[in-house]
């Protein structure tokens, strides 16, 4: 790694070097020329056309190229092992990096012939289900060998050990320890499962990949191409510079705006990371903390709606709810961990004795309040046009709305084009330029905000039309197309500066290399999502679930927290090897079930939602966790300092999004669910806020000034308190109390039509084993107790000692999706109790807060309130 010692000419070579290496993962590691080259720009363009093609209406209006799912994913995968064969090399040896060996065009052609079978011998597979020739079992394995090496070569060795283990696994059964032993598959119903169905390699998460995630993928590198990235980092150090600390704030925050074009953290590292790392160094901050706020910023950009990272689509499959419901559950954690980490680099700052950097035209604080009055004020107003007004025009005119909201965007497209262009052109980002004075906000704002009409039409399709998620990315990506093709002559028109056929040469340019960016930035997401599937057939073919229930609930004693401590260590682990989707994919096949399962075992009934969110958060931290977090490597490449150093202080900056998943599994209202009302609504965003920011200071020894450790503790514990207020309340007033299974038909009578109610259940599990288990069961409405029973699906009779047996359990019912079974007994009610709001505790842990601050502000000097600085540090 380089060092700081060395001069400025080689530190520069041996970043470029380093980063190159750690880029490797994600673009490829082939540097060719000539027809190789070509080839290899055609295909990935190809690809982003075929898959345009799938996700638009055309097929369907033409009635031509119409393809089922399972031949899509045959063909998304065929392109992806392609690539992965003829982009990264079989060594990391100089013949091998500037041309293609002849063995690897035949392990390529091999391989998308064993990827492209199902395509190609569709109507022959599915006329013999369940009877595979041997022709099919030696293509079937062949494709299971190919697609391990493609996945060693695109994300490295972990990820394929894990699936082969899983493989292993598989074909060992009746050789296994006892508790995780199984009857064991043959070879060849091994390959039949894994490759010529949909239960392995071919399933849902390869199904997402190819439906969702390459478009959003797309999306991105289209945004990034027309020079939102470059706009975003500009707008962020126009606005927060003059701040203490300015250029780190502006890194978290453009990081977590690039977030919304790219589903990759080492992406996000190194596209803003080159500009914002070594401004951060000029202003004072030391490389190791510098690399380590863009690692923290960067990780997290991954949990920032609309356009999260790709495990987030696959939670719509596994999860079975509209993309809409994960971003409402991602939104609170998303924006109260970036907070925090604004907050954590103004801590950092104070203590390094930092100033801003004075603005070009420094308002007074009466004019820079009514600024943000006005910016708040219009865009409520805005947003209130817009939905309301487009929502009344969508009544009005029913479906032809079309027909005149699409040139009502195309205008104001146009419109803000040529605003745009009164204004002077942002230049790229040029981190050995002095920085010692700030671009002014209003005309760095101005310059694009025409970029953000895409993001508000993705947003608008998929919340207020609820198109699916495909839908509404390829319609914000049409329209992104739109962008990329035009702005530059556009731009050249409105200024009456350029060439037109010049500006439109370079926009055609810039649409086809998206393209051909796009797929390559695929080729990771869809090999790691097809080898993941061998984990899921894996589960499916072996039964491997039920066995990991026993295990984790002897290894956790029962114990929810331990349960999740270890899956947060399995997450991490498997994290240092395998992206952020195969993680996801691996841990919530594994372990969701086992946690919701043990969970509702305790009497806490876990939404399935909130443990996928956990899950998800852990895999991504993983991406900074030494010693191998690849983002961190990528941070330590451009700021020159040591990567594990590197790793372990951006993964103290990230501890402050480690305590969230464990705080909302115990209070889901932080994922915004089961919140009351608008009330209860900013109670909850509020507490979280303050909650975050005290762990925050806590965790930095610093608030006001320089805390003293019982400072830290305490605001440790203000944190626990403001973020899970039940905790205590619980304490003094139970929220529930438990009735007899008998009184069930006493309490339906009571209780509002299709409300919830928990019982508590018992009888023998499908594996065999005595269970008691707490489940919750939607009670539909009825003119009496016995049919809302019967129209939740549930016949009951009563018992001698105060339980009712289950008769009957309808198929499809409310009784069914609570996984109640015939046979098994309802022991008890778990009736809600009056009490006083949880949130009364809010009122000791804000005075002790207040205590602690006015104890900290008597210790407070001058050097600690801070100012401008009139030159860099």
């Amino acid at each position: 790694m380089a060092k700081a010692e060395r001069s400025g000419s080689d530190t520069a070579d041996v970043d470029k070097d380093k980063i190159a290496e750690v880029l490797q993962t994600e673009t490829g590691g082939r540097a060719l020329t000539g027809p190789a080259a070509t080839l290899l720009f055609i295909v990935p363009v190809c690809w982003s056309l075929f898959q345009l093609w799938i996700a638009s209406p055309l097929p369907f209006i033409l009635e031509i190229g119409i393809f089922n799912s399972t031949e899509t994913r045959s063909i998304h995968l065929t392109f992806a092992v392609f690539l992965a064969f003829t982009a990264f090399p079989m060594l990391k040896r100089k013949h091998q990096i500037e041309r293609i060996p002849i063995y690897d065009w035949i392990l390529a052609l091999a391989a998308s012939f064993a990827a492209g079978y199902l395509f190609l011998f569709y109507d022959q597979l599915s006329s013999r289900p369940g009877d595979p020739t041997d022709f099919d079992i030696v293509v079937a394995l062949g494709g299971l060998v190919l697609l391990l090496e493609a996945t060693r070569r695109s994300l490295g060795l972990p990820l394929a050990i894990v699936a082969a283990v899983f493989l292993f696994y598989s074909l060992a059964g009746p050789y296994m320890p006892a508790v995780i032993a199984h009857k064991g598959a043959s070879l060849s119903k091994l390959a039949s499962h894994q490759w010529l169905g949909t239960e392995g390699v071919f399933g849902v998460a390869l199904g997402v990949s190819t439906s969702f995630v390459f478009l959003f993928v797309l999306f991105g590198a289209l945004l990034e191409k027309a020079g939102a990235g470059n706009y975003f980092i500009k707008v962020a150090y126009a606005c927060l510079g003059h701040m203490r600390g300015g250029p780190a704030k502006a890194a978290v925050v453009s990081s977590g705006l690039s977030g919304v074009i790219s589903g990759s953290s080492i992406a996000n590292v190194v596209t803003t990371g080159t500009f914002t790392i070594p401004l951060m160094k000029r202003v004072g901050f030391p490389a190791t903390k510098a690399g380590a706020v863009e690692v923290a910023a960067s990780t997290n950009g991954q949990l920032t709606p609309p356009i999260m990272g790709a495990a987030a689509f696959l939670m719509v499959e596994y999860v079975g709810i509209p993309y809409l419901e994960v971003i409402k559950a991602a939104i609170l954690p998303a924006m109260i961990s970036y907070i925090a980490l604004i907050y954590i680099v103004h801590i950092e700052a104070c203590k390094l004795k930092m100033r801003g950097i004075e603005p070009p035209n420094r308002p007074s604080l009466a004019r820079r309040m009514l600024n943000w009055v006005v910016l708040l004020l219009g865009l409520c107003v805005l947003t209130l046009a817009v939905y309301y007004g487009i929502g009344w025009l969508k009544t009005l005119l029913g479906d032809q709305a079309l027909w005149v909201l699409a040139p009502a965007m195309i205008l104001a497209y146009l419109g803000l084009v040529a605003y745009s262009a009164s204004f002077p052109k942002l230049e790229i980002d040029d981190a050995s330029t002095d920085m010692t004075s700030l671009p002014e906000v209003g005309p760095t704002v101005k310059t694009g905000l025409y970029f953000l009409l895409p993001v508000v039409m993705l947003v608008w399709c998929l919340t207020v039309e609820r198109f699916s998620p495909q839908l509404s990315a390829f319609w914000a990506t049409v329209f992104m197309i739109i962008i990329v093709l035009t702005h530059r002559p556009l731009q050249a028109f409105f200024r009456k500066h350029g060439s037109l056929g010049e500006a439109s040469r370079l926009g055609l340019q810039d649409f086809v290399h998206s393209l051909a960016t796009g797929a390559r930035n695929m080729v990771g997401i869809g090999v790691a999502t097809a080898t993941a599937g061998i984990v899921v057939g894996t589960v499916t073919l072996t039964g491997i679930g039920l066995v990991m229930t026993e295990f984790v609930e002897f290894i956790s004693g029962g114990n929810l927290l331990l349960m999740l401590i270890f899956t947060a260590v399995i997450s991490l682990l498997l994290g240092m090897g395998l992206p952020t989707t195969a993680n996801y994919i691996v841990v919530s096949t594994l372990m969701a079930p086992v946690i919701v399962t043990l969970g509702a075992e305790n009497g806490l009934l876990v939404p399935l939602i909130a443990v996928h969110m956990f899950v998800f958060y852990f895999g991504i931290l993983a991406d900074d966790t030494p010693p191998v977090g690849l983002a961190a490597y990528a941070a330590a490449a451009i700021s020159g300092a040591d990567p594990i150093r590197t790793g372990i202080q951006g993964f103290t900056y990230d501890i402050r999004t480690a305590i969230l998943p464990f705080m909302f599994i115990f209070n889901t209202q932080l994922l915004l669910l089961g919140l009351t009302g608008w009330l209860d609504l900013l109670v909850t965003v509020v507490s979280a806020v303050i909650a975050m920011l005290a762990f925050a200071a806590a965790t930095q020894g610093y608030w006001l000034t320089k805390s003293y450790r019982w400072e830290s503790a305490l605001l440790v514990l203000i944190t626990f308190t403001l973020f899970r207020p039940g905790y205590w309340w619980d304490m003094m007033y139970p929220p529930t109390e438990e009735r007899p299974g008998s009184k069930i038909v006493e309490y339906i009578d009571q209780i509002p039509a299709d409300d919830m109610t928990v019982l508590k259940a018992s009888g023998i599990s499908i594996d065999g084993n005595e269970v008691s288990t707490y489940v919750q069961l939607e009670v539909p409405s009825g003119e009496t107790p016995e049919e809302r029973l019967m129209a939740a699906g549930l016949e009951l009779s009563p018992r001698d000692d105060g339980r009712m047996d289950v008769e009957f359990v309808q198929f499809g019912s409310p009784a069914e999706d609570a996984r109640l079974q015939f046979g098994w007994t309802i022991d008890a009610i778990q009736v809600p109790l009056g009490r006083p709001p949880k949130e009364w505790m809010f009122i000791p842990a804000l005075v002790l807060l207040g205590l602690i601050a006015f104890n900290q502000l008597r210790r407070r000097t001058d050097e600690d309130r801070g100012g401008y600085a009139t030159e860099s540090a």
